[in-house]
């Protein structure tokens, strides 16, 4: 954002405080109606799903549909292939070795190495015609998630205004939306167990406490560690409300409550062992596991030692993992701070910002309310894990989102009491946030448009290539060469589930390896060189399919 936007945000908050009262009629009357709408609790959060859809879809000119180009996209979308082909894992194959690449297993079976719920999501997608389809409805559930959450914690006005501002900061313009990364279905499990859990404890309904049960298995499902520390404080809090003499006998408790929990949380044990028990032949090893364990080596948490280097076969391996990620390891005090600073700049940038950090002037009333201390201790409890983590993206963070909302809206609630005298400025201070979050949509899409990069980046050239080939009779093999200054992010070397049926499959040069192996397994292909790193990437036909 420009500093002249900056200037005009400083100038509206100023006008709001000065003149707190000034078209007050026109935004009394638009909260009322808002307040009266949102009184039809289900049509709120029907209507705030819809709405993400419907904008979105509508801004299709300018953002178009997300071009894969990231390691772990293409990993999600072969969990995608795979789940589709009716199988949660795929053989491993013989040529292995010229097809292995990032962030997913080549063997004891060809899987994606990261949990099926996303994968899931995208494949429900391609159902409906395209991955990012499901990306798009996962967002919007999270969006009406969210509400449906609030509506739990707060009057139902409050509870559209968080729905509203989930919208407006994460259901358009994220890369949540943006990419095949994900964040939203672990945010969307975490906000059904926080929307279940003070609708257990009001009115004991059965139904509230299997969406828990479901909310914490989504999140088993997606962030399992984030997951797991997200979820123990909500499930001790269960565990005291249950024995203490409020509410029903324990009995009812049980029977509405514990049993349901328990039985779902009992069926997500079992799936996951089933789903580990095909990926990794181990009910209890996990794939991300045996890919820690086999290509990574290196701590997840930073109090482990940093484990002597391995050695591959593919200098792609040795740059990415034995250069690249051993030079992020913060291995001194220094290094730490650097990082540790940069995580929580990182999660402030996403999911608040400025605008939505004035809520939290508010934050001594927020820490004496005491329906806010089991979100204390959530927060507490992020924030430890993400300063103690090896590697950290902002959807890693993704359960939590949940809490930080609902301590959002209670600090506009706080801040909507705030006086200067007789002046009513909180109420002006919260008014302003909301319209300075809507003016900035069409600012952010005009800068957008402004300053779109010319020329396709990698993943847009991948693309044109494979529709290239499709287009192409016969089937083909592209082994891609890389030079020794290759940038690590721009892998060419993904693949479908179903690998010796693909139209296109993509192998990898390895210097020192002969390809003949290679070649005489995909005899009758026709086979092309790839020189990834030339400017343009050049596609060149070697050699015509020989007959089998």
């Amino acid at each position: 954002m420009s500093h002249f936007q900056d200037l005009i945000l400083i100038g509206i908050f100023v006008l709001a405080v000065a003149a707190p009262r000034l078209a007050d009629r026109p935004f009394s009357s638009a909260e009322k109606f808002v307040s009266a709408f949102a009184r039809c609790r289900h049509r709120a959060v029907l209507i705030v799903a819809l709405s993400v859809i419907v904008a979105r879809i509508a801004l299709l000119g300018v953002f178009p549909v997300p071009t894969p180009a990231v390691h772990d996209e293409f990993s999600y979308l072969l969990a995608a292939d795979t789940f589709l082909h009716g199988r949660l894992a795929n053989p491993p194959h013989p040529m292995w070795v010229y097809l292995d690449t990032f962030h997913v297993l080549g063997h004891p079976t060809y899987a994606s190495i990261y949990p099926p719920a996303q994968g899931g999501v995208l494949a429900l997608g391609r159902l409906l015609g395209n991955p990012w389809i499901g990306v798009l409805f996962s967002m919007a559930v999270m969006c009406g998630a969210f509400t449906w959450m609030l509506q739990g914690w707060f009057a139902p006005e409050w509870a559209l205004l968080g729905g509203v501002l989930a919208i407006v900061r994460f259901g358009l313009f994220s890369y949540w939306m943006n990419s095949y990364w994900g964040g939203a279905v672990a945010a969307t499990g975490a906000a059904l167990v926080m929307g279940a859990l003070p609708r257990i404890i009001h009115y004991q309904r059965w139904r509230d406490s299997v969406l828990l049960g479901i909310g914490a298995a989504i999140l088993a499902n997606s962030r399992p560690l984030e997951g797991f520390l997200f979820c123990v404080p909500v499930l001790l809090a269960l565990v005291v409300w249950a024995l203490s003499r409020r509410g029903p006998g324990l009995r009812v408790k049980f029977s509405r409550v514990i049993a349901p929990v328990s039985c779902v949380l009992a069926l997500m044990v079992l799936f996951m062992g089933y789903y580990n028990w095909r990926t990794t032949g181990n009910a209890l090893v996990h794939p991300h596991e045996v890919d820690q364990r086999e290509n990574v080596n290196l701590p997840v948490f930073l109090w482990q030692k940093l484990k002597p280097p391995l050695h591959y076969a593919n200098p792609q391996f040795e740059s990415f993992y034995n250069v690249r990620l051993r030079e992020r390891f913060p291995s001194s005090w220094p290094k730490w701070r650097r990082a540790a600073t940069g995580r929580c700049k990182a999660c402030w940038q996403f999911f608040l910002g400025p605008v939505l950090s004035v809520p939290f002037l508010t934050l001594p009333w927020l820490l004496q309310d005491r329906r806010m201390r089991l979100l204390w201790v959530q927060f507490g409890i992020a924030v430890a894990s993400w300063l103690t983590l090896v590697w950290f993206e902002p959807h890693y963070a993704a359960p939590f989102a949940a809490s930080l909302w609902i301590l959002l809206v209670q600090g506009m609630r706080h801040l909507r009491q705030w006086h200067w005298g007789t002046r009513p400025v909180g109420v002006a201070l919260s008014r302003a946030i909301v319209l300075i979050l809507v003016a900035n949509v069409p600012l952010y899409i005009v800068q957008t448009v402004r300053h779109r990069p010319a020329g396709a980046e990698w993943g847009v050239t991948r693309v044109r290539i494979v529709q290239q080939l499709n287009s192409t009779a016969g089937e083909h093999l592209v082994i891609v060469r890389y030079t020794t200054h290759h940038l690590d992010d721009d892998e060419w070397v993904y693949n479908a589930a179903d690998i010796d049926h693909s139209k296109v499959v993509w192998a990898r040069e390895i210097p020192g390896l002969s390809l003949q192996p290679l070649l005489d397994y995909f005899q009758g292909r026709q086979v092309w060189l790839l020189e990834a790193d030339a400017s343009p990437p050049r596609l060149e036909l070697c050699g015509r399919p020989a007959s089998k």
